[in-house]
């Protein structure tokens, strides 16, 4: 027994810094992640696609795998502000946005249309000088 809560001990140490790590990268992603999101993201039933990408296949690979790994850390470290200090919520959504998977259009905007998220992000949005954004229908 003593060896397991020593343990404990010491991985409560690594716990609280990875929970302070996430809540500092959290607060500076956040606001970030909601002024680049379009007015009209989520106003429409199907995704918007954007322009063609010109970059060779590996770049484009290794700039999807920087992505898929900033919004996996993303998600996980709103997974911890749900317990802790911090946007936990805001944080998980982001981090989906930011990954890319099947249905994920479609989750987002379930997550949006939580009246709570959605009056937190055009608070957030209306803090940074940017319009609010759009509904997304029922």
């Amino acid at each position: 027994m003593q060896a397991w809560l020593d343990n404990l001990h010491a991985y409560a140490g690594w716990m609280l810094l990875f929970s302070l790590l996430s809540f500092v990268i959290g607060l500076i992603s956040t606001p970030f992640l909601v002024a680049r999101i379009p007015v009209d993201y989520f106003s429409s039933c199907s995704r918007h696609t954007g322009p063609e990408d010109s970059r060779h296949a590996s770049v484009r690979w290794l700039l999807s795998g920087v992505k898929n790994l900033l919004g996996a850390v993303l998600v996980i470290a709103g997974l911890i502000m749900l317990v802790t200090p911090g946007q936990g919520m805001l944080t998980i959504l982001f981090g989906l946005m930011i990954m890319d998977y099947p249905g994920k259009y479609q989750l987002e905007c379930r997550i949006i249309r939580q009246p709570v998220i959605f009056r937190a992000v055009n608070a957030l949005r209306e803090k940074l000088n940017q319009p609010p954004l759009q509904a997304p229908p029922e």
